[in-house]
């Protein structure tokens, strides 16, 4: 009974791109999503004319000008450049790391003091092979922004304490000896104009798609329904956990609208103290130029604004998995769950679950596109 070529598990943007491909050359496609709304975890609801990042803040960025180009043909984006400041205990930090943040901890004017102080605090760890996280930062920045910008973030993010964590999670921290806020290193950065769900929108315009449809309580009648399936969900779930389960974290979202005009003066902030419960707050119509001006132009916007607290959360199957925990224990078990489903030809598996493995916006459209010129469709 197989009435599809491909049955899509999931309308983010890997599932989103492979049906919209497909379907452009002449691919009977159905694409199914537990929840009530397309657009995975870049959904974007417009909430009295500002759009809302529902799962967390997503700047587009990337150096790849194909990717770049690809993106284009569904949306407009604006110059939006991600500036995040730091909050520790109140003190305010330029991010990333750069002169401005080094003038406010320590009172240096140039890039040569900024990396006198960086490497005489370096010096005085003494410390020559990093045993955890906490080591390989303070051995890559030294103590004092150890300290202030990382430690307390890190903890919350990760759920426990940096000197408990595997130092590779930090393979390098820049360290930018210019007054430059920019924080993506990117040649293309922006926010699409109208939200992210405008793209999804025009990816599966001509796509059968049905919402609050979940894979796994409707396994039994989608099994034979298409010749191959596309599962963006998380790989060992679809194997029924048979070597294990893979762990994650999760988050917690707080959004709330204010009657003001502007709340925090940026679109991201980070609470890099451990004491703070939530690791940042983002200001939704800062990603947005202009609707935070207060004037005439911008009356739906100018007497209210739209924040959202992130906390990190311990994860379990009633949650949703956001961050893959990429250690040792569990790279292993992926490794168990890729070599199975080698051998299944008529699985595909793709996106962040899929493939346990966090990955920016720019390389999961790569990887998208790559899944289809494998599969000969494009």
């Amino acid at each position: 009974m197989e009435k599809y070529d491909y049955l899509i598990v999931g309308s983010g943007l890997f599932g989103s791109i492979f049906a919209y491909e497909a379907t452009k050359k002449g691919k009977k496609c159905l694409l199914i999503e537990k929840r009530n709304n397309i657009g995975g975890n870049i959904y974007t609801e417009k909430i009295h004319g500002i759009n809302v990042h529902k799962y967390g803040a997503h700047i587009f960025h990337t150096n790849n000008k194909e990717i770049w180009d690809y993106i284009n043909q569904f949306s407009e984006f604006n110059r939006y450049t991600n500036s995040p400041v730091a909050n520790y205990k109140n003190e305010l930090y330029n991010l990333p790391f750069n002169m401005n943040t080094f003038n406010r901890l320590w009172g240096v004017i140039t890039p040569e003091e900024a990396r006198r102080k960086i490497e005489e605090e370096k010096a005085e760890a003494r410390i020559k092979e990093p045993k955890n996280l906490e080591e390989q930062a303070i051995s890559l920045v030294g103590t004092t922004i150890y300290e202030k910008l990382i430690k307390g973030y890190t903890e919350k993010q990760w759920g426990k304490k940096c000197s408990e964590l595997p130092n590779f999670i930090i393979k390098r921290l820049p360290v930018r000896l210019i007054y430059d806020n920019n924080y993506f290193n990117c040649k293309y950065q922006g926010i699409p104009i109208g939200g992210y769900t405008c793209i999804i929108e025009k990816m599966l315009k001509d796509v059968e798609v049905w919402l609050n449809y979940d894979y796994f309580e409707h396994k039994k009648e989608l099994e034979k329904i298409a010749k191959k399936i596309v599962f963006t969900g998380p790989i060992d779930k679809y194997y029924d956990y048979r070597f294990g389960k893979l762990e994650y974290r999760s988050l917690k979202f707080e959004t709330e609208e204010i009657n003001i005009n502007n709340y925090q003066g940026n679109a991201v902030i980070n609470y890099t103290d451990f004491e703070t419960p939530y690791t940042r707050i983002i200001e939704h119509k800062h990603f947005e130029y202009g609707k935070s001006l207060g004037n005439e132009e911008n009356e739906e916007t100018q007497n209210h604004t739209i924040i959202t607290k992130e906390y990190p959360i311990t994860w379990d199957d009633t949650k949703e998995p956001y961050y893959p925990i990429n250690n040792e224990k569990n790279n292993n078990l992926y490794i168990k769950y890729n070599q199975q489903a080698k051998k299944d030809s008529n699985i595909i598996f793709g996106g962040r679950l899929g493939t346990y493995k966090y990955y920016d916006m720019d390389k999961v459209i790569e990887e998208a596109l790559n899944t289809l010129r494998n599969e000969k469709i494009i």
